[in-house]
């Protein structure tokens, strides 16, 4: 993953506070905080997807992200970590009281490539406990798993019917109307 390679822990770091000082922001000013890129290294620049993952005492508290490449990284980070915390329709709003207790953790995504399979069967043999990452879409339907869902969900065939729940696809096998992608992600988050 190139971009990650070439990033540094203190850029980590500081790709975490970025996250977190977004979600103070928000908190003061119910919007996304405005940023100049002219004040952070070259780096941050360089167009990323990501996405940004919230925990409350080990528990999902909001997930937002993109799959696909389309703005300066630093950008993104800023809006998904605005987006986890204030527009994750699965949550309440974060509100000003649980700040200090919220865990980052920033994941940025690698290009997605397809699966050719000729059946969910063919699949399920095809996909890569930790790590892959999933995408599965069609019939109007799209949903994706981060690679990290796999320490909740072990089993490949647990791993795509959660993944199928939540596209809103039911419990039927997959069909050659759905198309499946994968991709890899570096993951780093705040230290305890």
């Amino acid at each position: 993953m190139p971009l990650m390679s070439c990033m540094n822990e203190l850029e980590k770091i500081q790709l975490l506070a970025l996250a977190r000082a977004s979600i103070q922001y928000g908190l003061e000013h119910q919007e996304v905080m405005p940023l100049d890129l002219e004040h952070y290294p070259q780096i941050y620049a360089a167009p990323g997807a990501s996405f940004v993952t919230l925990q409350k005492k080990g528990e999902l508290r909001g997930c937002i992200g993109t799959l696909q490449a389309y703005q300066a990284l630093a950008l993104d980070i800023v809006q998904h970590a605005h987006g986890a915390a204030f527009c994750d329709p699965r949550f309440p709003k974060v509100v000003s009281d649980e700040l200090d207790g919220l865990h980052i953790e920033i994941s940025i995504l690698g290009p997605s490539s397809p699966i050719i399979f000729e059946s969910e069967a063919d699949l399920l043999h095809q996909l890569v406990p930790l790590k892959d990452g999933l995408t599965i879409e069609g019939l109007g339907h799209k949903a994706t798993f981060l690679p990290h869902v796999w320490h909740s969900l072990r089993e490949p065939e647990a791993f795509l019917a959660h993944l199928k729940s939540k596209a809103g696809l039911g419990g039927e096998p997959i069909t050659a109307a759905i198309s499946a992608y994968r991709y890899c992600v570096a993951s780093f988050e705040e230290r305890d």
